[in-house]
């Protein structure tokens, strides 16, 4: 369409057919909108949520009681009393919400409280709070990027790396995943324009780990910002203290208080110039009404369980649960021979209809394993996305084994 041709509405009755300033009739938006979404229903991919009433890992889906494999809920901590109970406090002492902004009146104790707790956790010096991870990952891009900066990133990162790299207008350069020769072709390639390489750590639909001390020390080599994504990094790979302390080193650290920790929200976590600039420029902290401060409490006794001995048994539970499932892992490991990289298992099963087809068998044994499809994952790579949970008990995981034995032999038959 020419500029000349620019659609304009006549006059306000609804209904009324748009045109151009030739008089041409053209559609008015609720067709444009009705035809984009007959686009989708044709093309397969019609999505809408569904209602799933639980607590914790069992709960009715549509009348019918069905055990979660779906969840991101890693250790559980979600229905833990202690976490719900914090929550429960923070709602009677602040309300629901934070009611602005945190620079405005949006800031509660809790806030600042849960913020010192994050940033000794993750051995920095300080970390601000998002909303959301997805939020967190648009701030620190969008702030820390620019035209004048590059970005390499890992082709399998999350929608909200992404994002952040597109809003950021830096140049983007995406790296063959985990491919360390290619990572380290591209630093070499204009080692005078600031850097900034960004991974996950654990990859959301592959459950695979990254080589995190390897790309730590071609950054350092070559200068480069090193931004992790740790939301799924329940099980690792965790970061030594020489590469968290690491002066030659710049170090951000990106997770989520509403995967391992159960909660709601995302949050930065580096050195203390790096968190103040976020404070002062991240639209996405600026612009927002802060976390609430139920969540905010919930996640800060989740926190405190996790650091206790009670959090090392949940996560050697949870470690013991995938190695049950995930043999053998598709992916590689977090470090030493034979432990999982995560809680998320991989069934590939190529088609759409495929994946659609074993999600629904599954659903009619009571096991809610969702089919994962284009555009979250390459065409072709179809999958059901296994996830385990601390939570999960014995004898519902043996139910889930063999449920999936019969696909897991049919794929192997089909390799062979």
């Amino acid at each position: 369409m020419t500029p000349d041709a620019t659609p304009y509405i006549v006059g306000d009755t609804p209904g009324v057919v748009a045109a151009d300033r030739g008089g041409a009739p053209l559609r008015i938006w609720a067709d444009r909108v009705r035809a984009r979404l007959d686009t989708v229903v044709a093309s397969g991919r019609w999505r809408e949520p569904r209602e799933f009433d639980a607590f914790g890992p069992h709960g009715i889906l549509g009348g019918t009681p069905v055990v979660s494999f779906a969840s991101n809920d890693y250790l559980g901590l979600s229905a833990h009393p202690d976490v719900v109970e914090a929550g429960i406090e923070a709602l009677r002492r602040w309300g629901a919400g934070a009611g602005a902004s945190r620079l405005v009146t949006g800031s509660r104790p809790v806030h600042t409280e849960l913020e010192r707790a994050l940033a000794e956790w993750k051995e920095t010096d300080a970390a601000i709070c998002f909303p959301t991870g997805f939020a967190a990952n648009l701030g620190a891009l969008s702030v820390l990027g620019g035209p004048e900066v590059r970005v390499l990133s890992d082709e399998l990162n999350h929608a909200s790396i992404i994002d952040g790299c597109r809003l950021s207008r830096s140049q983007l350069s995406i790296y063959r995943h985990c491919d360390m020769g290619h990572l380290a072709a591209l630093l070499e390639l204009d080692p005078a324009t600031p850097t900034i390489v960004v991974t996950d750590t654990v990859f959301s639909m592959d459950g695979d780990a990254a080589p995190v001390g390897e790309i730590a020390a071609l950054c350092r080599r070559h200068g480069a910002l090193l931004l992790l994504d740790e939301a799924h990094a329940v099980l690792g790979p965790h970061l030594p203290r020489n590469l968290t302390h690491d002066p030659g080193l710049t170090l951000v650290r990106m997770g989520t208080l509403s995967k391992t920790l159960g909660s709601l929200g995302g949050f930065l976590a580096g050195p203390q110039d790096v968190i103040d600039l976020m404070v002062n420029l991240a639209r996405p902290y600026i612009f927002t009404t802060g976390l609430t401060p139920a969540d905010a409490a919930a996640a800060l006794a989740a926190l405190g369980v996790l650091r206790s001995r009670e959090g090392d048994e949940l996560v050697a539970r949870l470690a013991d649960l995938v190695a049950r499932v995930d043999v053998p892992r598709r992916h590689g490991t977090s470090g030493a021979e034979g432990v999982p990289s995560s809680p998320i298992i991989p069934v590939v099963l190529g088609s759409e209809e495929r994946a659609i087809k074993a999600s629904a068998a599954l659903l009619a044994e009571g096991l809610w394993v969702p089919a994962i499809r284009p555009p979250t994952v390459p065409a072709g790579t179809s999958r059901l996305r296994v996830t385990l949970s601390a939570a999960h008990t014995d004898l519902q995981v043996a139910r889930l084994i063999q449920a999936l034995a019969p696909m897991r032999a049919a794929l192997l038959a089909q390799a062979l």
